[in-house]
């Protein structure tokens, strides 16, 4: 049987410490998967479920959106998902009872790790105005809050419909439609917290807002560059990747200002070879200060303009625009400026430079290293210039990926969860549903949180996710949450955001990707998109947590027949059925899913179709790809300051808190601890071992405070520090997002060290 869940709240800022490790997988990730697998789920579920995962007639992993290779494994999963299908495959259940037990105050007061560690929740719950503790409510029920909060809203534009990336693309398509019905646009996603640089850098660019590779293109690549990304961590399954590209003759520049054990060495499990020596991965480590990314672009562009024979003066000539006003600012890009913005050294550069002229096709890939600062756009546009330079868009083996982290999160945008949708597909929807959709922006993930803080939205429905915890200054984002009327969350475990609720609250409990989903047309399937633009089939094979969940499209179908009443032309009731008449409206409205439900019968899945990749064809303004040239941004920090990063430890998934380790960089039994160079440290009078607070500045004047980090000695880039999310959250101002995609600044926080108050 799997273990009881904690019933204290754990100690979680008395961490131990040692050193960091320099090799990833191997067999501590087999022992430590299998213990919390069968801590959470038992033995017999635990074999069941994950032989299961990431399979052509099973499952897909809800952990992250890593694709799946043709040839799978018997054991298709790492580490780090299989904890996430642990923690959903639980045998642990929140009831009623429990609510009763532990009033809202009470939950409020726990941590993210106890509240995620109780279990499935099995009813719906309700928390009505004025009570103190949720209370159990029929589905029926739930459904009229909803209905009379929404009715009594003076606009459309006053609810809120925000989507976590793990909802699937039949979910994401009807909510989507039923948001329109209802009349708002107001559909932000966790996409506006992550990834929405790299789609507004690349929209512009290239004329889609995806990566140009496919999984295999890593396997053709001569050169792969990992820059702002943690793979060992955050899509363990890419370390496969990259070590098969290894075996295949690429080389591999990590950029990055932490040194990560995985894309130093990483020991396969999967072979044995693999598990008693490893690969090494990294065959040159660029530390750089943060933000210093687009400095480093921009000179190797130069470096690359001044070595004859270097740029595919073909590809540039028939494939590009605005070449001239690019190549005159990359000319002037400055060696001391670039060496002062990166941290790095001119011999470093220059071997770097070296390897980029040696490859006749080069993949660069990020994530939110690169996504979360105010300059990321800029970024990523240098980043698309340094490949369109040496022509390595559009052939194999070359390519732009940013590599997404939540399971669903691209097939979400592609099924129209974007709150400024493009007149093309508002279109198509009008002509299949004959319905008139709103046409004006909606608000994206911190605009929403202003417009409830302003009483501009009072209705607030979460679509999955831990809204609170991921976003950006905690105290103001808990604030404008409370100012609601209602709050809605649909969710499997229980979480941050049900303890901060609007006047009124409900918590609806969901099936989980794992489980079976029977409804009046029979067993249904769902589909995903996953990072590289494949869609294929998800099955849960699980009995569900309880009979009282419903899927998220029959919440949908369910929620918008109460809500939009007879008026709808939609058939709800017949997508709730059967989801097959859901794809065959996809089919018919978004590009690409012609023919959907005879495609994804193929267990591989297929490609959705990509202009620039497929034929070099770039839907841009001007037709082809874009040249841009935008000067030169990097944090300048003031004296005695350090600039910080949020990340997630190994023992995480985005809010979710699986455990109180991180085993690669030696942290044990704790999170509240704060990485920095023991040069600045040492500068900066904070022993190894200290306590200090952070402090976060900003042009606002407020102080902003995460109180009670244990200082850890590490090997940083200088002048960088990094903590955990969502600790340190708080320190984030909502007003400090990413010129153009309004992305929250989380990677690039300035700060000062103070004495702890509370040690």
């Amino acid at each position: 049987m799997a273990g009881k869940p904690p019933q204290s709240d754990p100690v979680q800022d008395a961490p131990q410490v040692s050193e960091p490790q320099h090799a990833a997988a191997g067999l501590p990730a087999i022992g430590h998967t299998l213990r919390m697998a069968q801590r959470q789920m038992g033995v017999k579920r635990t074999a069941l479920t994950l032989l299961r995962l990431n399979q052509k007639d099973g499952f897909d992993c809800p952990g992250c959106a890593w694709p799946e290779p043709e040839h799978r494994h018997t054991a298709e999963f790492c580490e780090n998902g299989a904890k996430a299908v642990a923690e959903e495959a639980t045998l642990r259940r929140v009831t009623p009872d429990f609510f009763a037990a532990h009033p809202v105050a009470d939950l409020a007061t726990r941590s993210g790790y106890w509240l995620g560690q109780q279990g499935r929740l099995t009813h719906p719950m309700y928390l009505a105005e004025g009570a103190d503790r949720y209370e159990a409510v029929s589905w029926e029920r739930a459904f009229d809050i909803v209905a009379e909060e929404l009715k009594a809203l003076a606009s459309p534009d006053e609810a809120l419909f925000y989507t976590s990336g793990r909802t699937s693309n039949e979910a994401a398509f009807l909510y989507q439609l039923f948001a329109r019905e209802f009349g708002t646009n107001n559909l932000p996603d966790c996409s506006n917290m992550c990834h929405e640089s790299s789609g507004s850098a690349l929209n512009e660019t290239i004329g889609i807002g995806k990566g140009s590779v496919l999984l295999e293109d890593l396997y053709k690549a001569d050169l792969i560059v990992v820059a702002g990304q943690n793979p060992g961590t955050n899509h363990p399954r890419m370390l496969s990747a990259l070590e098969k590209a290894k075996a295949g003759g690429a080389r591999i520049i990590t950029v990055n200002p932490l040194p990560e054990a995985g894309m130093e060495r990483f020991k396969n499990p999967q072979t044995a070879q693999g598990m008693l020596k490893g690969a090494a991965l990294t065959d040159l480590f660029l530390q750089i200060r943060i933000g210093g990314d687009q400095a480093l672009f921009r000179l190797l562009n130069k470096l690359i303009l001044e070595t004859e024979g270097a740029v595919d003066t073909a590809f540039v000539d028939e494939h590009t625009h605005g070449y001239e006003e690019f190549a005159e600012a990359a000319r002037a890009a400055d060696w001391d400026e670039t060496l002062t913005a990166t941290g790095l050294t001119r011999a470093q550069i220059d071997e770097a430079l070296a390897m980029v002229l040696a490859s006749e096709r080069t993949i660069v890939c990020w994530a939110m290293g690169l996504t979360q600062h105010k300059h990321s756009v800029p970024t990523i546009r240098e980043v698309v210039n340094f490949l369109l330079l040496r022509g390595n868009i559009g052939r194999p083996g070359a390519g732009v990926c940013p590599v997404r982290g939540h399971s669903n999160v691209q097939g979400d945008r592609t099924m129209g969860i974007f709150e400024r949708p493009a007149p093309a597909f508002l279109d198509a929807l009008e002509k299949e549903f004959g319905f008139a959709p709103p046409r004006g922006h909606g608000y994206d993930v911190v605009r929403a949180i202003r417009a409830m803080r302003d009483d501009k939205a009072k209705v607030f429905f979460a679509m999955g996710g831990n809204f609170v915890s991921a976003s950006p200054d905690t105290e103001v984002t808990e604030a404008a949450m409370r100012r609601a009327r209602l709050t809605v969350h649909v969710s499997t475990k229980l979480n941050r955001s049900h303890a901060v609720t609007g006047a009124r609250a409900l918590i609806l409990p969901t099936l989980g990707r794992t489980e079976r989903d029977l409804q009046g047309g029979g067993e249904q399937f769902v589909t995903v998109e996953d990072s590289m633009g494949m869609v294929h089939a998800s099955r849960g094979r699980l009995e569900p947590a309880s009979e009282h969940l419903l899927s998220e499209p029959a919440i949908v179908c369910r929620l918008a027949r109460r809500v939009l009443g007879e008026g709808s032309r939609t058939p709800w009731e017949e997508f709730e059925k059967d989801y097959a008449t859901v794809r065959d409206r996809i089919a018919r409205v978004v590009p690409g899913f012609d023919d959907f439900n005879a495609k994804v019968a193929d267990p591989a899945g297929f490609a959705l179709p990509h202009a620039p990749r497929d034929e070099r064809r770039f839907p841009t303004a001007t037709g082809k790809a874009n040249f841009t040239a935008a000067p030169v941004e990097y944090p300048k920090l003031p004296e005695g300051r350090l600039l910080l990063q949020t990340l997630r430890s190994h023992d995480q998934y985005n809010t979710t808190i699986y455990g109180l380790d991180d085993r690669y960089r030696g942290i044990r039994n704790g999170r509240r601890v704060v990485l920095v160079n023991p040069e600045d440290a040492r500068e900066l009078g904070l022993a190894d071992g200290s306590y200090t607070d952070l402090v976060s500045e900003w042009k606002d004047g407020v102080e902003r405070r995460a109180a009670g980090f244990r200082v850890v000695h590490y090997p940083t880039a200088r002048g960088c520090a990094a903590a955990y999310y969502p600790e340190t959250n708080v320190l984030v101002p909502l007003d400090a997002t990413a010129d153009t995609s309004n992305t929250p600044a989380s990677k690039s926080v300035v700060v000062r060290l103070e004495q702890s108050v509370t040690n």
